[in-house]
């Protein structure tokens, strides 16, 4: 368990780190609006590509996937077939 935490830990420092090196991509006054302009359809690229990704992965696996064994029937018992009797009657008479 410490070693989830551990790399629970790391994942919030690097999403905080993320987010603070974004903001002063997008908002530094040192740039132009150029720049930000160039940070912005980078990211909007890559929000794209990955989702567009991830629907390519899903309609491969669908694709690549055999299809499951078909459900067979339950096939009577002897004793079944000469009473005439299923299971679901048995359950009712009980």
């Amino acid at each position: 368990m410490d070693k989830d935490r551990a790399i629970g830990v790391l994942l919030v420092v690097a999403g905080v780190i993320g987010i603070i090196v974004y903001g002063l991509l997008l908002w530094n006054p040192w740039t132009g609006t150029l720049y930000t302009m160039t940070v912005l359809a980078i990211t909007a690229f890559v929000a794209v590509a990955a989702l567009l990704g991830i629907v390519a992965w899903i309609g491969w696996t669908m694709a690549t996937t055999p299809p499951p064994p078909p459900i067979e029937a339950e096939v009577p018992t002897s004793d079944q077939q000469s009473t005439g009797e299923t299971k679901e009657s048995e359950s009712k008479s009980s």
